[in-house]
């Protein structure tokens, strides 16, 4: 008990150490209660996080920032336009065709596996292979009718829908008009005696902006290449298979071997075990590997290296605490945790080394 508490005395006599936790256990407490409830206004920052690099660069060539602001604001309004009038018809069309047609690329998967066994026979037992494919079958079928039975108006309710659509681009305007009001009035907030909790957060917001910035121009150079080369080879759900493709790279490492599964699917369905599948299979990895190892490297130059056990842990945890937003912010948040890490007060864990 006594080490317990002269831990407690050595690192949390500091006032910065305290100002610090307590910032991160209300920000991680107001989250986890109030995240669902606020996701308008927690994707209007990220959005104008998206933009204010836009903003500042028009102002940097001597444009004054309400008329970047105005500027960059009308071109965000007509991608969304763009987005509702064609993207998201296609895509919930050909979302709902897919579901269809399950069933039968579920079955010609199976009847493949069933030939395995006659393929090899050393390797993979007849009886086993039929006792796992009758299980994976009944499986497959109540996921099936689960997803038959769910339509997109169950996924999102028109209410949820028309918030995003009206109160986004509001909040995104005045959160760039009026960005420097809203940090003035955040700064009154903030104790004095700060310089800790300042310091982490400094390092947040450069991390976070490259890595919003640089993960969204990933989604879509990846998406719309994608979508060329299934166009390019005629494949079904291009539309479809290239937006996940490009989301994919959200989860680092996990992501594309799962799309591998569906877009694998799809082709061999459609096209049969020829060189088109082939084709296809292969551009898919030179599109990931490219991904990989040109792409990422370049855009995020400037975010901390973490190991790959790291962001993968990083990835389950906080995908796990908030879902999709914890997955894509998975490796900034990953990233503040090594910040606190560098920031902590030296003095202290020399102290707690003795």
């Amino acid at each position: 008990m006594n080490v317990i508490t002269s831990w407690f005395k050595r690192n949390l006599s500091d006032p910065q150490v305290v100002i610090l936790i307590s910032a991160l256990l209300g920000g991680f407490i107001f989250i986890l209660y109030f995240g669902s409830v606020l996701a308008p206004f927690l994707a209007s920052v990220i959005v104008a996080y998206l933009l204010e690099s836009v903003v500042i660069q028009l102002e940097r060539w001597r444009i004054p920032r309400l008329v970047a602001v105005m500027s960059v604001f009308i071109v965000f309004i007509a991608v969304m336009l763009l987005l509702m009038i064609w993207v998201v018809p296609q895509l919930t069309s050909q979302l709902s065709q897919l579901v269809q047609q399950l069933p039968q690329y579920i079955s010609i998967g199976l009847e493949y596996f069933k030939t395995l066994p006659d393929k090899f026979p050393d390797f993979i037992d007849k009886e086993q292979m039929q006792s796992i494919l009758s299980g994976l079958t009944n499986e497959l079928t109540m996921i099936g009718q689960t997803l038959l039975g769910k339509t997109i108006s169950s996924v999102f309710s028109a209410f949820s829908i028309a918030v995003f659509i009206i109160v986004l681009p509001i909040l995104v305007f005045f959160l760039l008009k009026d960005k420097t009001l809203i940090l003035s009035w955040f700064k009154q907030f903030v104790p004095r005696d700060s310089k800790l909790t300042l310091s982490v957060w400094q390092q947040m917001d450069i991390q976070i902006g490259n890595y919003v910035r640089g993960k969204a121009f990933e989604i879509l150079l990846v998406g719309l290449v994608s979508y060329i080369v299934y166009v390019f080879w005629d494949l079904d759900y291009a539309i479809l298979l290239a937006t996940i493709t490009g989301f994919s790279v959200l989860i680092p490492f996990i992501g594309a071997i799962a799309v591998t599964i569906p877009v694998a699917l799809v082709a061999i369905a459609q096209f049969g075990w020829t060189a088109d599948f082939a084709y296809i299979m292969v551009s898919y990895m030179i599109i990931q590997m490219l991904d990989g190892n040109v792409l990422v490297p370049w855009l995020f130059s400037e975010v901390n290296d973490l190991h790959p056990v790291a962001i993968i842990v990083a990835v389950l945890f906080f995908g796990g605490v908030w879902g999709f937003w914890g997955v894509f912010f998975a490796i900034p948040l990953a990233t503040l945790v090594n910040a606190i890490i560098e920031s902590w007060p030296k003095t202290i864990v020399a102290e707690s080394n003795i």
